[in-house]
C-alpha cells in the first residue's frame, strides 16, 4: 500500500506495570480512506488512536512497533517534532468534549489556537475561519458562538466545537474518538455528513473509533474489530456487517441488529404513588430561557425517559430538579413535599432521596480518589457512618453492581468505561435513593457493555423499587426500558405519554423526525437520508 499516509506496524502499548493494552496491532491507512475501530470498552480502540499521534496516557507507554506518517517513523522525532506534527499533520477529536476544553478560555480562543500557533493563520483569519466552521457544523448563532465559554453550551454543541478545533489546521489524518456519542440522532446525521464531506474534499485519512456499528457503517471503508488489545478481524465494511467471521464480531453484529427491532416494547405498569412531580417549571441561564413551562411526573418503580436533540433542555431539566439550576417559576415536589429551588437550601434527606448518574464517568469520578473513597463518601455523609461500616457497605455495593470487592483500592483511571459507569451507579446507590436521574449513562459505552448496564439498572429497579428519570437520545434504549416517554424540543415538552403510544402512529412531527434519524446498519443509509432531506 504505497500511498499509505499512516502505517502502524506491530504497535504495542503497555501500562507501567506491564499490562498489555495493545498487542502487536498493524494497520495501513490511505489518503481519503476511513478505517473504523470497533470493540468493547477496554479493547484498545482509543489507545491505538492516541498512539498514532505518538501519545500515551499517563501510566502507559508505547513499548514496540513503528508509527509512520508518510514513511517517517514519528517515534524517532524529537519532542518539538512531535509537537509540530500534532494538530497540523494529525488531529484528535476526543470522546469527552467536557473534559477536553479549558473552562477559563472562550471556545473561539481554543478553536483558533492551533492555526495561530502553527503559523498557518493570523488571528483575524483564524477567527473568520472558525465562524465558517461553526456555521457548517450547525452551531447556533455562529457569529457569536465562539464568545461563549465551554460550560455555557450543551454537550452536543461542545462536541461539534471540538470537531471545529480539530479540523482548523486541515490535517492529513483525523482520529475520531466517538465523535457523535454525545449527539442526538438528528445532529449526528449532520456531523456524519460533514465528516464524509471533509474526507472527500480534503482527501483526509481517518480512524473512526465508535461502539455503534450502524454509525461506522456510514463512514468507514474498512472495519477493524478489536478485543483485549488484539485485532481479531479486519475487512471491508460490507463484509464485516453482512458476513462476520469471528464469533465476537458475530455477537456485536447480532446485538446491534437486535437493538434495531422494537417488537418487544416494555409494558406500562399500573402506576403507583407519584414520587416526583415537576409542574410548569421555567429555567434560565441568565436571560436565556432553556425550560419553558415543563411538566413531568414519575411514579414509584417507574422509568420515564426524556428524549430530544442536543440543546433541547434534557440535562437542564435534570439540573433544575436537583437544584443546580434555580427555577424561575413553577414547582418541583418529591413525595408530595415541595423542594426548594436551590440545592444548598435543601435538607440532607431531600438531597439523599434524588441521586444522579452522569453521562461521562471520566468527568464524574475523581481520579485521585480510590473507588472505596468515591463510593463510601455518600454513605458516610448521609448515614453518619465510618470505618468498618463504610468498608462493608462499599464491598456490598461493588457486589451489587457486579464488580469484585478488591476494586475498592483501585483508582478510576485503571478501569474501563463500563466499569467506571458501574462505579457511578454504586455511588448513587450508596445514598439509598428513591429516584435516580440517569443522564445518558450508556452513551459512552459500546453496545455489549451498554446492554449490561441497562440490565443492571433494570435488576436494581426490580430489587429495590427504584424510580428512574432516564435522559437519552438513543431511541432503541427508550423502547426497551422506559414505561413512559417525554419528547423535548427547544425547552418544551412536545409529546408525552406511554412509550408504546409515543412511538406509534400518528407521531408528533418531531418524534417522527427522531425515529427516522436512527441509523440503520447498512452502508447506504446515510446517503438515502441526506438525499431525502436535501442535506449536502
Amino acid at each position: 500500500m504505497a500511498d499509505s499516509v499512516l502505517k502502524l506496524t506491530d504497535l504495542r502499548v503497555e501500562t507501567v506495570g506491564g499490562l498489555v493494552l495493545v498487542d502487536n496491532v498493524s494497520l495501513e491507512l490511505k489518503r481519503g480512506e476511513v478505517v473504523g475501530l470497533i470493540g468493547e470498552s477496554g479493547a484498545g480502540k482509543s489507545t491505538i488512536g492516541l498512539s498514532s499521534m505518538v501519545y500515551a496516557r499517563a501510566g502507559c507507554k508505547i513499548t514496540g512497533g513503528k508509527i509512520e506518517i508518510d514513511g517517517v517513523n514519528v517515534r524517532d522525532l524529537s519532542y518539538e517534532g512531535r509537537r509540530d506534527m500534532r494538530g497540523q499533520r494529525i488531529a484528535y477529536i476526543a470522546q469527552s468534549a467536557a473534559a477536553s476544553f479549558n473552562p477559563s478560555h472562550t471556545i473561539m480562543q481554543q478553536v483558533c489556537e492551533m492555526p495561530i500557533q502553527h503559523g498557518l493563520m493570523k488571528k483575524e483569519e483564524a477567527e473568520k475561519a472558525a465562524v465558517d466552521l461553526f456555521r457548517s457544523l450547525g452551531l447556533p448563532n455562529p457569529d457569536t458562538f465562539g464568545n461563549r465559554y465551554p460550560h455555557q453550551v450543551s454537550g452536543g454543541q461542545l462536541q461539534r466545537a471540538m470537531t471545529a478545533m480539530a479540523i482548523s489546521c486541515r490535517p492529513d489524518i483525523l482520529v475520531f474518538d466517538e465523535p457523535t456519542t454525545a449527539l442526538d440522532v438528528t445532529t449526528q446525521i449532520e456531523v456524519l455528513a460533514l465528516v464524509k464531506k471533509l474526507i472527500k474534499e480534503l482527501n483526509t485519512a481517518a480512524l473512526y473509533i465508535t461502539h455503534d456499528l450502524a454509525v461506522v457503517a456510514q463512514v468507514a471503508d474498512r472495519i477493524m474489530v478489536l478485543r483485549g488489545g488484539k485485532m481479531i478481524e479486519l475487512g471491508a465494511t460490507e463484509h464485516i456487517l453482512m458476513s462476520p467471521e469471528n464469533p465476537y464480531t458475530q455477537a456485536l453484529v447480532s446485538e446491534r441488529k437486535a437493538a434495531d427491532h422494537f417488537d418487544e416494547d416494555i409494558e406500562e405498569p399500573v402506576r403507583g404513588p407519584t414520587v416526583l412531580k415537576v409542574d410548569n417549571v421555567v429555567g434560565k441561564y441568565g436571560d436565556f430561557t432553556v425550560l419553558k413551562n415543563v411538566s413531568i411526573d414519575v411514579s414509584k418503580g417507574e422509568t420515564v425517559a426524556v428524549v430530544g436533540e442536543s440543546g433541547s433542555g434534557k440535562s437542564s431539566l435534570a439540573r433544575l430538579i436537583v437544584g443546580l439550576l434555580p427555577r424561575s417559576s413553577g414547582s418541583v415536589k418529591f413525595g408530595g413535599k415541595e423542594l426548594t429551588a436551590v440545592t444548598k437550601n435543601r435538607s440532607k434527606d431531600d438531597l439523599r432521596r434524588i441521586q444522579l448518574i452522569y453521562q461521562l464517568p471520566d468527568v464524574a469520578l475523581n481520579p485521585r480518589q480510590t473507588i472505596g473513597e468515591i463510593i463510601g463518601r455518600p454513605y458516610a455523609f448521609y448515614f453518619n457512618k465510618s470505618g468498618e461500616e463504610v468498608k462493608a457497605r462499599v464491598a456490598e455495593l461493588l457486589r451489587q453492581v457486579g464488580l469484585p470487592e478488591n476494586y475498592a483500592g483501585r483508582l478510576s483511571t485503571a478501569l474501563s468505561g463500563g466499569q467506571k459507569q458501574r462505579i457511578c451507579i454504586a455511588r448513587a446507590l450508596a445514598a439509598d435513593p428513591e429516584l435516580i436521574i440517569c443522564d445518558e449513562p450508556t452513551s459512552a459505552l459500546d453496545q455489549l457493555v451498554a446492554e449490561e448496564i441497562l440490565k443492571l439498572l433494570k435488576k436494581l429497579q426490580d430489587d429495590l423499587g427504584l424510580s428512574y428519570l432516564f435522559i437519552t437520545h438513543d431511541l432503541g434504549i427508550v423502547r426497551r426500558i422506559a414505561h413512559r416517554t417525554a419528547v423535548m424540543l427547544r425547552g418544551e415538552v412536545v409529546a408525552e405519554g406511554p412509550t408504546t403510544s409515543i412511538f406509534s402512529p400518528p407521531f408528533h412531527p418531531y418524534t417522527e423526525k427522531l425515529i427516522s434519524s436512527v441509523p440503520e446498519m447498512r452502508t447506504d443509509w446515510l446517503d438515502d437520508v441526506l438525499a431525502k432531506r436535501k442535506i449536502v
